[in-house]
């Protein structure tokens, strides 16, 4: 909601499409290969419900290094992780209300850690999965409502054919210039890389951990992919309706927030 729909609204479908395009193959291996045995593996090794834990138990580590040195890993590369989050939050409710930025972030951070630290994984699980129903209709209803407003698909087609390599997978859009730059290999493996984040995830292999049974995992991969594959695309499509319905704007990263206060009445925008 924050990252990609601002990627593709500033320079176009190249970086958003082979990003996305990336996350869904990650998405689609890591379900192949990792969910299963890592699903068996953490009920072998006493029920484990954490990555340390994992480790702990699957590889029988009587002293403890292994669970800590894990613990550290997952602690020094998770800051910038969580920091991208808090900074969202800090944005979207430092748009929306009008606030300082840094205490829209501190709020957002005390009111996140303390649910987590509260109710554990059931409530991260439970905000996930009322999160996912919010955000696919917020991106339903805003895609469908910002092409009628914009005045039809047809309407964002022109405006994004005017601008120049901005529907092109080989060429990105130069905001700055309003030209079209080469956008070579090296830069579609780059962005199809995000992808292979998902392997090393914690909060998305855990996921994989929890799940109820073997019996539930070929259709919670259902549920997850599909999932995913829709929000991707819905993402990158709020970003070009965003370019045609709002012009320019200082900071790409909130073009669904200010779209969202463009579009709908205050009520609306604020449920959204």
């Amino acid at each position: 909601l924050m990252g990609l729909p601002g990627l593709a609204y500033l320079t176009g479908i190249a970086d958003a499409g082979w990003t996305a395009i990336g996350l869904a193959i990650g998405t689609y291996i890591n379900w192949l290969i990792v969910a299963k045995r890592i699903r068996l593996y953490s009920h072998v090794a006493s029920n484990s419900i954490t990555i340390p834990d994992f480790f702990h138990n699957r590889f029988r580590d009587k002293s403890g290094i292994l669970m800590g040195l894990s613990a550290l890993v997952i602690l020094v590369f998770f800051i910038p992780y969580t920091a991208s989050g808090f900074a969202a939050c800090g944005k979207l409710f430092s748009s929306l209300f009008g606030v300082d930025y840094f205490w829209a972030m501190v709020i957002s951070a005390v009111v996140i850690v303390g649910y987590t630290a509260t109710g554990g994984f059931l409530a991260a699980s439970t905000t996930d999965f009322v999160q996912s129903i919010v955000m696919s209709i917020a991106l339903l209803v805003v895609l469908g409502f910002g092409i009628y407003t914009a005045g039809g698909w047809g309407a964002v087609m022109d405006n994004a054919q005017s601008l120049p390599g901005y529907l092109s997978m080989t060429l990105t859009h130069d905001p700055a210039t309003n030209t079209a730059a080469p956008y070579g290999a090296l830069n579609s493996i780059s962005m199809l890389c995000w992808g292979l984040g998902y392997f090393g995830m914690p909060h998305i292999i855990i996921r994989f951990m929890s799940i109820r049974s073997n019996k539930d995992l070929r259709k919670s991969s259902v549920i997850g992919i599909s999932w995913t594959l829709i929000i991707l695309i819905f993402s990158v499509g709020s970003g070009l309706i965003g370019r045609m319905f709002l012009g320019e704007i200082e900071d790409s990263s909130v073009v669904f927030i200010t779209m969202v206060r463009t579009i709908f009445p205050a009520v609306v925008s604020g449920i959204l």
